[in-house]
């Protein structure tokens, strides 16, 4: 009996005993969980901290930033307006040719940077030079125009200094090897044939609508030195046109053109000056200058079609050592397609020059093959059938290939 009543009273002692055990683990586990909170939330607050902190030394850094700016603003008023712009371009190329009875070299390599430099919307400077490699591995530098552009209004633009020659299409737009669809220019539109090069003195220049919004006209007009001719014994040799800060004879040069565009892809241009020249060894022995053309360019799609005929006339002067009258006289019409979607494009075209020294006529055919990389950098391959004097340059047959750029 007293056993059992023994076992009772440890029953009891045990039940009593176990809940005050689980309550003193729950408690047990219920600060710990309180103790890892503030753990945790002391955490956040250390990395808040550092981020605050972090974030003071960021918004330092600005301020001195903007206390750097403040003073390259005050030093410099023209940073601050933006008034002044300059732009590079310009273009370049390495040629090869082989002409049929003179040895095979790479023959030509130019560099041609352009500089424009704006300021405001009314005033613009330009140069193109002209840095290219000699036969003797020499190199020269010219100036090809230097121009000073006054945006007089919308309509009306006026260039002062050395600019190309506005007459025809070639010189003024066409003459840029990566614009130029082949490996050389046009016979007669080369440097001092039959096509004027550049002058030196004022030209106005500018556009306009024709009453609808598909025909326009372009214009330019100009006053210049004007070429001197080169004399060589009792024959005029060519007539110099590459923009004389000189005038011998004291007589200048009127000319210009204007193009009509009836339709957006069609421009037909008229040209003409006139004027007086002499001789570069004689300023005293003046004769009339004039100069008439005509030029035509479609564009449609991947076709286009180019035409240009330009003649010079100088004439007679009886106190002259080549007392006769003279003319030069050049035509070409040029075609060319590019094989869409391929980059591969084709070009033919027919060229006549006739000059007063007969070594110098020629009549060409050129063919050409174009690999495009982009639509200004190309690699051309041509073959030009030439049809000269015998025994003479003209009548060599040329295959040349060429690498150009634009920028």
């Amino acid at each position: 009996m007293k056993n059992n009543n023994k076992r009772k009273v440890i029953a009891i002692a045990i039940a009593i005993a176990f809940p005050l055990n689980a309550m003193a683990d729950a408690k047990y586990d219920a600060l710990k969980q309180q103790v890892e909170l503030l753990q945790q939330q002391l955490q956040q607050v250390q990395a808040a901290l550092e981020e605050q902190q972090a974030q003071g030394a960021t918004k330092q850094d600005v301020a001195e930033l903007k206390q750097d700016v403040a003073d390259v603003s005050a030093q410099s008023t023209e940073w601050k307006t933006s008034d002044s712009i300059v732009h590079l371009a310009g273009y370049g190329d390495v040629s090869y040719s082989d002409a049929q009875n003179n040895e095979a070299a790479f023959n030509a390599v130019r560099f041609n940077p352009i500089i424009h430099y704006q300021y405001k919307d009314f005033l613009l400077m330009e140069t193109e030079l002209e840095t290219r490699i000699l036969k003797d591995g020499s190199t020269d530098v010219g100036v090809e125009y230097a121009t000073i552009d006054l945006f007089l209004n919308d309509y009306v633009t006026l260039l002062a200094g050395k600019f190309m020659s506005p007459l025809g299409q070639f010189r003024q737009n066409g003459h840029p090897s990566w614009i130029n669809k082949l490996t050389s220019a046009p016979v007669g539109f080369g440097h001092d044939q039959a096509a004027p090069n550049a002058d030196v003195g004022v030209e106005l220049r500018g556009g306009f609508g024709l009453g609808n919004n598909t025909s326009f006209a372009n214009y330019a007009v100009y006053t210049a030195n004007g070429p001197v001719l080169a004399i060589v014994g009792n024959e005029i040799d060519e007539v110099s046109t590459g923009g004389r800060t000189s005038n011998d004879d004291g007589e200048l040069v009127y000319g210009g053109r204007i193009g009509f565009l009836p339709i957006p892809m069609l421009e037909i241009g008229f040209s003409g000056a006139t004027g007086k020249v002499a001789g570069d060894v004689e300023p005293n022995a003046t004769r009339d200058y004039d100069v008439y053309g005509v030029d035509f360019n479609f564009k449609r799609n991947n076709f286009r079609l180019l035409s240009e005929y330009i003649r010079q006339d100088v004439g007679s002067a009886s106190n002259s050592a080549s007392p006769n009258s003279a003319s030069w006289e050049a035509f070409y019409a040029q075609m060319s397609y590019r094989l869409m979607p391929t980059l591969w494009e084709g070009v033919l075209r027919y060229g006549d020059y006739n000059a007063p020294n007969n070594d110098l006529d020629q009549t060409q055919w050129a063919i050409g093959v174009n690999y495009l990389f982009a639509s200004n950098a190309m690699v051309k391959f041509a073959y030009n059938f030439n049809d000269g004097r015998a025994g003479t340059i003209a009548d060599d047959d040329v295959f040349q290939t060429q690498l150009s750029y634009g920028f």
